[in-house]
């Protein structure tokens, strides 16, 4: 079963499109473009192993998101996209956060000398 990924922008099409061209990866995408989507997401799928949040949305409203998403899925991750890569660094930022955080193989606690 694929892990699953919440993206969450002020665009819609911005997350589909971030989805296509990441399809190679083995990660079921969900999107979310606005606050009742994310909460209806959140409180749909358990599978959800962290979120992506894009960086069009004003602060108030990622400051908002943060809020819910921390009250109803504390179990899960926020990766918050900067502004300074522009749109064009959304896709570089999803792919390594997901390598990173999703995909990458649990890391084994050292055995104690």
């Amino acid at each position: 079963m694929k892990p699953v990924v919440l993206l969450i922008g002020k665009l819609p099409h911005v997350i589909g499109n971030v989805a296509e061209e990441l399809d190679h990866l083995p990660i079921q995408w969900l999107g979310a473009h606005d606050q009742p989507e994310v909460v209806r997401q959140l409180e749909t799928e358990p599978r959800i192993e962290c979120v992506i949040m894009g960086a069009g949305l004003d602060d108030q409203i990622r400051g908002d998101l943060i809020g819910i998403i921390a009250a109803l899925r504390p179990d899960v991750c926020i990766h918050l996209k900067d502004r300074t890569s522009g749109p064009e660094g959304l896709v570089p930022f999803v792919e390594q956060v997901v390598q990173m955080q999703v995909l990458a193989p649990p890391k084994r606690a050292a055995a104690a000398v």
